[in-house]
């Protein structure tokens, strides 16, 4: 069974007991969280729309922190501008507890 979760005008594919890379959320760790549902797919096949209007996916924060830094750099040929900056996307792991219809 895994369910199609929206967080962060993103969407992600979760099952339980899987630990998700999120945006980053106002949580602490430990705390318990909710997640809006999009999709359902279980063994009696797929559900949307309406069918999933009560439908919950429910977590636990493991953790805050920050992805690898990845290099932006900017130039301008023959001009002799050049920026180079670094940057980590925060981020919250979080670990899917129950998928509940």
């Amino acid at each position: 069974m895994y369910a199609i979760i929206e967080n962060g005008n993103k969407q992600y594919r979760v099952s339980e007991g899987e630990v998700v890379r999120l945006e980053k959320l106002n949580a602490n760790v430990g705390d318990s969280v909710e997640f809006n549902v999009v999709m359902v797919s279980d063994e009696n096949g797929v559900k949307y729309g309406a069918d999933v209007a009560n439908a919950k996916v429910s977590g636990t924060v493991q953790a805050q922190d920050k992805f690898k830094k990845i290099i932006v750099f900017k130039y301008k040929a023959k001009k002799n501008e050049r920026k180079k900056q670094g940057h980590r996307q925060p981020f919250t792991a979080v670990k899917i507890e129950k998928i509940s219809l």
